[in-house]
């Protein structure tokens, strides 16, 4: 059983691989792959009539040490310099805008049919209003150097200003003058906490003589989320500091103070600390993946009350993102359709207090949206093919 399990689990994580090799040229998003997959297996899994133990409890856990791995792989991607604050300025808009234009419109239509509080509505909305790091920045690999850093700019920060708004309202029974003060010096913590984190981090990446160097290196910044959101701070803040300060220390070089970490020495660690997070990202992203999927219930997918409001709301992104996309000058193609919903969607929906949940915004709802998201965004990479490569010669 145990040899059975093994062959298994790495045949399934080499297709996975294989998806990811793929994806480029077949401009199918591997998460489809890998939802799919998944599926297939739970139906095998039936008709073997093979008894399983209920995974559903290691969904969160993986959801969250791949929300890490994802962002901070995508931070040490971004390369800064002074050219790139428009980029970044365009970028926080479109992280903005749809959080909170799209979440209001959504809690009104919520309000309205479900006779809820506005607040619980709010809560319920947020989770469809963020884009997923976790599936955008895979996916644009092929896209031309601005489109590529403006959706991990614009993903990364969505990541991170959903979950901010997301905890405010949970942690918060009333708003408030009191709830506001809180929260900003929460910020100012997390910002304090951040720059501390990230001077200590990159002096033990720089001194560690041992071998093993980089894997404590991830599980620190791991732990570090993870007792942040114990003390509801933002997290997410600290990880896309510390990926942007170490994955651009030669264009800090010019600081006299930053000499004394070695830049020249700490880049060549930092290249290697880039490559083992990109391949531990894609470890986590294709095992969540895959046991989502293999935890979908086919009815939910298939529920026909809640694919029309799936597809409203899917509807609605898109007109929201149009606006966006035109306040901020940027072209349509292939922008337009890189708005997928996916792991942070799951996870702040299975964040919500039994007590605050509403009808309406059930599994079968998160399922459907984040399919129908992630297939907008094929057919959108699928269009956008001569673009892209054009823009990459």
């Amino acid at each position: 059983m145990t040899t059975t399990i093994i062959i298994a689990f790495c045949s399934l994580l080499l297709l996975a691989y294989l998806f990811d090799l793929s994806a480029s040229k077949t401009k199918i998003p591997a998460v489809i792959l890998l939802l799919l997959l998944g599926w297939g297996m739970q139906q095998l899994a039936s008709w073997m009539q093979l008894q399983l133990p209920d995974f559903s409890s290691m969904l969160p856990v993986l959801g969250t040490v791949g929300l890490v791995l994802i962002v901070l792989e995508g931070s040490l991607e971004l390369e800064w310099n002074p050219s790139q604050v428009s980029l970044i300025r365009k970028s926080l808009w479109g992280a903005v805008i749809p959080i909170f234009a799209l979440a209001a419109l959504l809690a009104l239509a919520f309000w309205y049919v479900g006779r809820v509080d506005f607040k619980v509505a709010l809560l319920n909305a947020i989770p469809l209003c963020v884009i997923s790091s976790a599936i955008a920045i895979p996916s644009v690999r092929n896209l031309s150097s601005g489109n590529k850093a403006f959706v991990i700019y614009e993903s990364s920060l969505s990541d991170i200003f959903g979950v901010l708004v997301f905890n405010f309202l949970a942690l918060n029974k009333t708003i408030d003058a009191m709830a506001f003060g809180t929260f900003a010096g929460e910020l100012v913590l997390i910002g304090v906490v951040s720059v501390l984190a990230t001077v200590g981090l990159a002096f033990l990446l720089n001194r560690i003589e041992h071998h093993i160097k980089y894997v404590p290196i991830i599980l620190l910044v791991v732990l570090i989320y993870a007792v942040s959101k114990v003390y509801h701070l933002f997290g997410l803040v600290f990880i896309l500091f510390f990926g942007l300060f170490i994955g651009n220390l030669q264009a800090l070089k010019r600081f006299d103070w930053l000499q004394k970490f070695k830049p020249d020495e700490l880049s060549v660690e930092v290249k290697k600390f880039k490559e083992l997070t990109g391949e531990a990202a894609f470890l986590i992203r294709a095992l969540f993946f895959l046991l989502f999927g293999f935890l979908i219930d086919t009815s939910a997918v298939l529920n026909v009350e809640t694919l029309v409001w799936a597809a409203s709301i899917v509807g609605l992104i898109l007109v929201v993102r149009i606006v966006q996309l035109r306040l901020s000058n940027l072209p349509l193609l292939p922008l337009l359709f890189i708005a997928p919903r996916g792991l942070i969607t799951i996870l702040l929906f299975l964040s919500i207090e039994p007590g605050q949940t509403i009808p309406l915004v059930n599994p079968s709802l998160i399922i459907q949206v984040i399919l129908l998201t992630a297939l907008l965004m094929m057919g959108g990479m699928m269009m956008a093919k001569k673009p892209a490569k054009e823009n990459n010669t």
